[in-house]
């Protein structure tokens, strides 16, 4: 139809352009391969393509762009350049590599960034929002972050930066959009999710203004269409008076929003990426992607110990040994007392013989370790949060379903070593650490010790605010993988005896 206007968008791409699993080569359906087979199929001459942000960050292919070539222009950059986008917004993790790997992108990528909420060296850096005639409609756009970027992400990486409230950019912008120029259509594109349940509007997670899309679809209107993120759920729906969309991570998902002006109708779907993967897309990036792969098969040293990971609740229920040995390299990089960390999603662990490829695949995060100095009292407080991770249910111990939806946080249980300590179940929240013990004597609260963790939960990610606050000893600016490669390449052989120090009982 020539009066339908047609809106495609991705989000939380997160680096992936190759349909396959960086872990064991298996082909799946994602990737912007295959997005671009789907856009190429739906786009016309009334057809916007925007993109929703986390680009840089998240696949095998892209740590290795940054860790060997990262004066150059990244791989997702050109390939997003190829799909030729209208418009993109920034993510959370599109800083993780520093302001300068940000900037390089959005110069190469081919389209305008929109993202409105943050300033760069003290002015705004995108525009407040865009026109468009579309079918000979008028359409404003506008793009907002999340702005709870700095407490997750290294100063280093945002220090010429300043982050606005979305929700507030987005109240004044729509009230500006309005008197300034009376579109037909306002879309807001948003890299945040949902604090709510869309269903019946209870909270989900604590109100901490990290999600606010909830906030954003009841009480702004005016807003016809918001493309969210983040949360890599798959939405399409109604609410209160927009239309919303949000789609699964690693390019498995386009958003397709058809507007017919005729009717008044707007029709949000969500579109798999379950078709052939463009050949042209797969060629440009042959090259690449060849580099990257016999990177990853190098083999970096052995182990006596079996690292694996075969099932991530066991893992995480009785601790796995390569918990153990991610806790073991940082504490002896750093001398701190104690050492923190949690198993991934999708982790694989090591077999015996390791290579770069397990070390991406089971510390899939560009994170760094910083060293904190806490007391007894918050190392308790500390581990009666993570504790909150369990529950029991028909008296089992299970995971909290509040650490699987609306999204998957197993990365905020975290499993300590430098310590004893039994995490009771059944008791009430706040209550759970029954038994807690350093080299064999009881914990107390003005007991002081150094604990080095990621910087992700340095600043408090998850919220770990007790962490936050507690002063900072020291940093160290390399990443876990190089941290982890270089400790395996060093000692060749990896030996040690088990630790099974943490007990989780019903």
């Amino acid at each position: 139809m020539t009066d339908r206007i047609r809106i495609l968008a991705t989000s939380d791409v997160h680096g992936y352009i190759y349909p396959h699993s960086y872990a064991d080569g298996s082909s799946k359906d994602i990737g912007l391969a295959k997005i671009k087979s789907l856009v190429n199929i739906l786009r016309d001459e009334n057809t916007l393509v925007l993109d929703n942000g986390d680009v840089l960050e998240g696949s095998p292919l892209m740590y290795h762009h940054f860790v060997k070539t990262p004066d150059e222009v990244s791989p997702i950059t050109r390939a997003m350049a190829d799909l030729n986008y209208d418009y993109i917004n920034v993510g959370n993790h599109d800083f993780n590599y520093g302001e300068e790997a940000l900037m390089m992108h959005l110069q190469n990528v081919g389209a305008p960034c929109i993202t409105s909420n943050f300033f760069y060296h003290g002015k705004p850096f995108g525009p407040n929002y865009v026109i468009r005639q579309v079918a000979g409609k008028k359409i404003a756009i506008f793009g907002i972050v999340t702005q709870y970027i700095p407490n997750w992400e290294k100063n280093s990486h945002i220090k010429h930066m300043r982050f606005v409230d979305a929700y507030l950019s987005a109240e004044a912008t729509v009230k500006l959009i309005k008197r300034l120029e009376n579109p037909d259509y306002i879309i807001c594109m948003y890299h945040g999710g949902f604090e709510r349940d869309l269903v019946n509007g209870r909270l989900t997670e604590e109100e901490t203004g990290e999600n606010e899309g909830y906030k954003i679809l009841r009480n702004i209107r005016g807003i016809d269409v918001m493309i969210s993120g983040h949360q890599h759920r798959s939405e399409a729906g109604k609410l209160y008076d927009t239309y919303y969309t949000q789609t699964a991570a690693n390019g498995a998902e386009l958003a397709c929003i058809d507007i017919y002006p005729d009717n008044n109708t707007i029709e949000p779907r969500i579109l798999k990426a379950d078709i052939d993967a463009d050949p042209e897309m797969l060629k440009l990036f042959e090259k690449d992607e060849a580099t990257c792969q016999a990177w990853l098969d190098q083999t970096l040293g052995t182990t006596n110990v079996d690292l694996r990971v075969t099932n991530e609740f066991d893992a995480r229920l009785h601790k796995s040994q390569v918990i153990t040995f991610l806790n073991k390299v940082q504490q002896e990089k750093t001398g701190a007392d104690l050492s923190s960390n949690a198993l991934f999603l999708g982790a694989t662990g090591f077999g015996r013989e390791i290579t770069m490829r397990d070390l991406v695949s089971t510390y899939v995060y560009p994170n760094t370790t910083v060293v904190k100095k806490i007391t007894g009292k918050i190392l308790r407080e500390y581990l009666e949060k993570t504790a909150e991770f369990w529950m029991i249910h028909n008296e089992h111990i299970v995971v909290n379903p509040s650490y699987d939806w609306p999204k998957p946080q197993h990365y905020n249980y975290d499993m300590v070593d430098g310590i004893e300590y039994t995490i009771k179940v059944s008791n009430s929240v706040g209550h759970r650490i029954t038994s807690l013990t350093y080299q064999g004597n009881d914990v107390t609260d003005d007991m002081e010790f150094t604990i080095v963790m990621n910087n992700y939960r340095a600043a408090g990610g998850g919220n770990y605010n007790m962490i936050k606050e507690a002063p900072t000893v020291s940093t160290d600016l390399s990443s876990m993988v190089e941290l982890l490669a270089n400790y395996i390449q060093e000692h060749k052989v990896i030996d040690f005896e088990p630790v099974n120090n943490i007990t989780v009982i019903k």
